[in-house]
């Protein structure tokens, strides 16, 4: 179907509310990671959704967080550019009837810009339906949201009629990217993403978030079997050595988990190699955080 109506929405919230999960449930196919630690979201992806006459941009943001780190200050900063220039934006929040700092200050961006917003209310399968009433009037007193809207972004309860309200906001327009595009993340970004991911995932405390994932090789042979070359870099030798564990296991649990999951996004087998160096304090040291992707568009 020709495309109508275009426009781009932004996704903010505290960590680990689940913009992520909610992103990949819009899309209907996994593009962000996601886990169960705060802070896994370093920059703003884009995701394309087609339905019906619409074409919807999402931009999934880092959760509003208190930056200890140069890193974190591009993580933050990249959130409070996020509210702006955008078509609307989805406040998504906890089904808890009080608002956070993380909350309150997004509430005061979208006043200040004026934006449209719509609260979205998610993880409404860990409350019974009562309890959100509660939720539902005490953000409405805080602003006046041009929707309120619950949903569970892990059951994909609500998600199809998020879409449906959504499409009001969405301007005339042409299409702004092709038919079959779903990400404007470089097929390197997705698989260092990936890789990340599964260090989130195996690995504990403070570590995972020390660690920054590099693409260093990307090449397809003939056959089709794409030769993927990744550096896991982190900040401490004690870390390097748990991340490759004894005899290389919890590195080789690590890069089959990724494997998997790139096979899946790629559509076709993948060689991956991994390598693990020390970069000492890279997250407060801006020319590594550049060079590691994470760069102000």
């Amino acid at each position: 179907m020709e495309i109508k109506k275009s426009g781009m929405i932004s996704i903010v919230g505290r960590p680990n509310v689940g913009k992520s999960t909610l992103t990949n449930a819009l899309v209907g196919e996994k593009i962000a990671i996601v886990s169960n630690k705060p802070q896994t979201t370093r920059n703003r992806i884009c995701a394309v959704v087609n339905r019906n006459d619409c074409q919807y941009v999402f931009l999934d943001t880092p959760g509003l967080h208190k930056a200890r780190t140069k890193l974190g200050d591009y993580m933050v900063n990249v959130v409070r550019q996020s509210v702006a220039d955008v078509d609307a934006v989805l406040l998504l929040a906890e089904p808890i009837p009080h608002i956070g700092g993380p909350e309150a200050e997004l509430i005061g961006r979208i006043q200040q810009l004026g934006a449209p917003a719509v609260l979205v209310i998610n993880k409404i399968d860990t409350v019974e339906k009562e309890q959100l009433l509660a939720v539902i009037q005490t953000y409405g007193q805080a602003h006046d949201f041009n929707a309120i809207l619950p949903i569970s972004a892990k059951t994909g309860e609500g998600v199809e009629e998020l879409l449906d309200l959504l499409a009001a906001f969405l301007p005339e327009g042409p299409q702004l990217f092709p038919e079959d595009m779903v990400t404007d993340q470089p097929e390197r970004q997705v698989c260092a993403e990936i890789l990340r991911e599964k260090l989130l995932l195996c690995l504990d405390k403070e570590i995972p978030h020390g660690t920054a994932v590099e693409i260093t090789s990307f090449s397809e042979r003939d056959n089709e079997i794409i030769d993927l070359d990744a550096t896991i870099y982190c900040e401490k030798a004690s870390h390097k050595g748990i991340i490759i564990g004894k005899g290389g296991a919890m590195l080789k649990k690590i890069s089959t988990l990724a494997r998997t999951d790139i096979e899946a996004f790629m559509g076709a087998k993948v060689f991956l190699q991994t390598w693990v160096k020390v970069k000492e304090n890279w997250r407060d040291n801006l020319n590594l955080i550049h060079n590691f992707g994470y760069k102000d568009e």
